[in-house]
């Protein structure tokens, strides 16, 4: 009976490209580990903690796989910490508790969708994963961008209107990476959204590729990223497990874009070394699941 259920999705049966390194320090950590995709009806859930990781097929099943985590007896993150974080409208609480956010107007199916005069915009789902849905036009492009939204509306989707932050295309996006509370470490994603690219509502790829680089974040992102996850621990009253708070450069300091709980990868493998007493982000992750089960 293994110890921990480490949760996927039918096509990743042995977990993302993090499976390698985490399943090894489990064991180093004296965890028996299993992977199993979430929608398997034959796994017994109950057989001990379900630790969410590459269930990156939920976002077209969102209902059905909350109602999931709900039925689990120990899961981290916490259910409720899930069931808010898969919805982007979460940003809306960061901003109302003070944390920086990229400037963010919402709306649900049924409401009209507003577009800044001037500047490049970014219209995607609140639900959804990679750039999966997201579209990015330029001012001459409203209708374009109108439509977009429209057909994420006809989705039954709500829709995001959010500025380009053109420094991202040197600067690249920060994505800080947390387990337990306590910064590891952060990578650099480059653009993902090339000019005039809309991607499909209703898209069937699991991820869109990422250019990836170990980073060293600075002082400011930190205090961003602690700030949001403040947030999550004073509202739910609960430490994540693990947490990677992905940031933008914008002209008055990193802002938010996302903040991911449920099913991040967090890149262990681009942790820089610590010195040989240092224990790597996977044994610290793995560590910090064999406290929880």
């Amino acid at each position: 009976m293994p110890d921990v259920l480490l949760a996927t999705c039918a096509d990743l049966p042995h977990g993302d490209e993090d499976a390698e390194l985490l399943t090894a320090a489990l064991r180093r950590a004296g965890v028996d580990p299993h992977w199993a995709a979430w929608t398997d009806p034959a796994v017994d859930w109950s057989a001990g903690l379900t630790v969410l990781r590459s269930t990156w097929d939920y976002t077209a099943k969102r209902e059905r796989f909350l109602d999931w985590v709900r039925a689990l007896p120990q899961v981290a993150n916490p259910a409720d910490v899930v069931v808010w974080n898969t919805d982007k409208v979460y940003l809306r609480d960061l901003a109302a508790a003070g944390v920086p956010i990229v400037e963010t107007a919402f709306a649900a199916p049924g409401e009209p969708v507003a577009f800044p005069v001037d500047g490049e915009v970014v219209v995607k789902p609140s639900v959804g994963a990679g750039s999966r849905g997201a579209g990015r036009f330029t001012a001459d492009r409203r209708s374009a961008a109108a439509e977009h939204a429209a057909a994420l509306h006809a989705a039954g989707r709500t829709v995001l209107v959010q500025p380009y932050l053109a420094d991202v295309d040197d600067a690249g996006e920060t994505a800080l990476i947390h387990v337990d509370g306590r910064f590891t470490h952060a990578i650099r994603k480059g653009p993902m959204l090339p000019a005039g690219v809309a991607h499909p509502v209703q898209g069937h790829e699991l991820y869109v590729e990422e250019r990836i680089d170990a980073r060293a974040p600075a002082p400011a992102e930190l205090e961003v990223a602690a700030a949001a996850l403040a947030h999550v621990r004073d509202r739910f009253d609960a430490v994540p497990l693990y947490a990677r708070v992905d940031l933008l450069p914008s002209p008055a300091g990193p802002v938010v874009i996302e903040l991911e709980l449920v099913e991040p990868s967090l890149f262990l493998s681009y942790a820089a070394d610590g010195g040989p007493d240092a224990l790597s982000p996977a044994d610290l992750l793995a560590a910090a699941i064999a406290a929880r089960r």
